[in-house]
């Protein structure tokens, strides 16, 4: 979040953290003032971690533990 510091005296950016937060995001001004510097940093998504799983991993677990058959009770009076 580089972009969101000041450089004239290293402090924060405050109009362009509150155009992030109420412009960007949609926050009401009570909502931005209320957040923690960590939850505005998540809901801008600032790190965020690994990326979902794609579709060749889950197309290779699905081959590596394939659902069982299910089970079929026979249910006749014989």
């Amino acid at each position: 979040m580089a972009g969101l510091m000041d450089d004239r005296n290293s402090g924060f950016d405050w109009p362009a953290l509150m155009r992030a937060g109420m412009r960007g995001l949609g926050l009401k001004p009570q909502e931005f003032w209320a957040l923690t510097p960590a939850e505005f940093l998540l809901m801008l998504g600032a790190g965020s971690g690994t990326a979902p799983m794609g579709r060749s991993r889950l197309d290779e677990l699905a081959r590596a533990y394939p659902d069982a058959a299910p089970v079929r009770e026979d249910k006749s009076d014989g």
